[in-house]
């Protein structure tokens, strides 16, 4: 009678099994987590004691904004394409309202070399024509016609002229190099047919090297990193309205180091060039230019010169967003 319960026990022990595992093998696995998006927007602002571009202030040593956006769409992860626009406060002696930046490219990398090739448009709206000769602010150099005087008050050989629109456009490629979690250094090498609309074609080189300190340096999430470039900005001879000049080519340099937190980052940074004032003022019809003797030169006949290239330190605070990281 045991032998006989204990056998009933066993099979509908088994019999529950069986319909258990069948019951489980029955049931669809979990879903995988859906792939990540391509696509991608960053978010950038920025707040600038002054605006330097390749060693030249574009505010006049004042204070500047930046904000724009860029798009990207990650074809796979070694291959990306990008779009962004962006805007920066200036004060340019045409009294141009401010600097629209356009640009898009693609950025391919192999391993730890990511290269970047790309078009960019400096767009400058609502600038004045400056030239003694209202005949020269015409439909090829448009905009309201304005008496030099309004540039520059006191120039014994004459005034300061520029256009009404210096907007122009560059191609450019990138390489950087990530050595390891520390370093990194890259190259670029940008060309224009018109820099600043002047006529004069420009090929700008420049090199860069990073360092990126390690996190253990810090705590609560904060990060610092130094780093210095070292440009030459090789220009041409400009078109008539700037009466044939021959600009200088020049060397410009910056060294400094910034700090991160979040989306923050706090630059600190002090830039130069090799430029003369009077060099500076030829390139630059700056408005703050002021007449010295010493400034004229068969480049310079006005005897203008100007502070734009000259050594500055600068302090930027940004806060750049990327919605695919920092928002989740």
């Amino acid at each position: 009678m045991n032998k006989i319960a204990y056998s009933i026990i066993v099979a509908a022990s088994l019999a529950t099994t069986s319909a258990f595992a069948a019951d489980m093998s029955t049931k669809a696995p979990p879903a995988p987590p859906p792939p990540p998006s391509p696509w991608d927007i960053v978010v950038t602002t920025a707040l600038m004691s002054d605006y330097n571009f390749r060693g030249i202030t574009q505010s006049d040593h004042k204070p500047s904004t930046q904000g724009g956006f860029e798009w990207r769409y990650n074809f796979n992860p070694n291959f990306q394409g990008y779009a962004g626009l962006s805007g920066e406060s200036i004060d340019f002696p045409n009294n141009a309202a401010a600097e629209i930046d356009a640009y898009f490219g693609v950025r391919p990398t192999f391993d730890k070399l990511a290269l970047d090739f790309g078009f960019w448009e400096y767009y400058y709206p609502g600038g004045n024509c400056f030239s003694p000769v209202a005949a020269l602010c015409d439909r090829n150099f448009s905009g309201p016609f304005v008496p030099p005087t309004e540039l520059v008050s006191v120039a014994p050989l004459g005034g300061n002229v520029t256009k009404a629109d210096d907007s122009f456009y560059e191609v450019y490629a990138k390489a950087t190099y990530t050595f390891n979690d520390q370093w990194a250094a890259g190259v670029q090498e940008y060309y224009s047919p018109s820099v600043v609309n002047t006529g004069a074609w420009g090929w700008y080189s420049t090199g860069n090297v990073t360092f990126t300190a390690p996190s253990s340096w810090f705590q609560n999430g904060l990060g610092m990193y130094a780093s210095g470039d070292i440009g030459y900005w090789d220009l041409g001879t400009s078109d008539a309205f700037y009466g044939f000049t021959q600009y200088t080519s020049y060397a410009n340099w910056d060294l400094g180091v910034g700090f991160t937190w979040k989306v923050l980052t706090l630059d600190l940074r002090y830039y130069d060039t090799n430029l003369s004032r009077s060099e500076c003022n030829a390139f630059t019809s700056a408005e703050n230019a002021t007449f010295s003797p010493a400034n004229i030169t068969a480049q310079n006949l006005n005897g203008l010169g100007t502070n734009w290239c000259s050594a500055a330190f600068v302090a930027k605070l940004s806060a750049s967003i990327d919605f695919n990281s920092n928002l989740k």
